[in-house]
C-alpha cells in the first residue's frame, strides 16, 4: 500500500525527553538552521502549504514536534540551530532539548538534514552532521534553495557540502528545491525506503 501523505497529523510537542514517543513506530528526524527553509521543505514534501507552520521569523519550531504520516511513521521536526536573535539562555535549552533526543539513538529510524545548497555548511551544521553519525542510524542530507543556483554552481556546491559535512559515501545528497519541488520525490523514496514504510 502506497503512504497517503495526505493522512498527515500533528500529534505533539514536546518540550523535554519525558514526552518524546516510545511506541516504536519509526520516526524521520528532521534538522537543519534556523532559516534553511524547513518546514518549507517538509511541507513540499507532504504537499500542504502551511502544515509546517512557516514562520515570518526564523527560529519558530522552539519544540520538537510530532507528526504521524498515515499512521506508519513519524516525522519528527527537531528545532532549528544557529539562529542568533533569541536569548542565551533559550538557545541552551533548545540545544539540551536536541540532546536529550540524540541521546535515545534508538528512538531514530533515519535523520535528514538539511542545509542551503548555496553556501559551505557552517561550524553548526557539521555538529548537526557528527550528532546524527553517532546515533548509527542512516541519514539523508538534503542541499535546498536549488532554485537559486546556476546550473554550473550545483555539481561544485554539492562536492564541497559533501566534503565540509565529512559525508561517507553511502551517505545520499539530494539537490532540492521546496519553492520548484525539485528533489521531492528522491527525498520521498530515501524517506519510506529509510523508515522502511514502502
Amino acid at each position: 500500500m502506497p503512504v497517503n501523505l495526505q493522512k498527515a497529523e500533528f500529534i505533539l510537542s514536546a518540550a523535554s525527553a519525558r514526552d518524546f514517543r516510545t511506541d516504536g513506530l519509526p520516526q524521520v528526524a528532521f534538522a537543519g538552521r534556523s532559516n534553511v527553509g524547513k518546514s518549507s521543505v517538509i511541507n513540499r514534501l507532504l504537499g500542504r502549504k502551511n502544515f509546517a507552520r512557516v514562520g515570518a521569523a526564523p527560529g519558530k519550531t522552539i519544540h520538537i514536534n510530532y507528526f504521524l504520516i498515515d499512521g506508519g511513521f513519524y516525522l519528527v521536526d527537531l528545532p532549528g540551530y544557529g539562529y542568533a536573535k533569541v536569548s542565551k539562555s533559550e538557545r541552551d535549552r533548545w540545544a539540551r532539548l536536541m540532546e536529550s533526543y540524540f541521546a535515545h539513538p534508538e528512538l531514530m529510524t533515519l535523520g535528514v538534514m538539511i542545509v542551503d545548497s548555496r553556501h559551505n555548511p557552517t561550524a553548526d551544521d557539521c555538529t548537526m552532521a557528527q550528532w546524527f553519525r553517532d546515533t548509527g542510524r542512516p541519514m539523508v542530507v538534503v542541499a535546498n534553495k536549488l532554485d537559486k543556483l546556476k546550473k554550473s554552481e550545483i555539481g561544485p556546491n554539492l562536492q564541497r557540502i559533501r566534503e565540509t559535512l565529512e559525508l561517507d559515501e553511502e551517505t545520499i545528497v539530494i539537490p532540492f528545491s521546496a519553492e520548484k519541488g525539485t528533489g521531492r520525490e528522491e527525498l520521498l523514496s530515501a524517506i519510506l525506503s529509510g523508515a522502511g514504510v514502502n
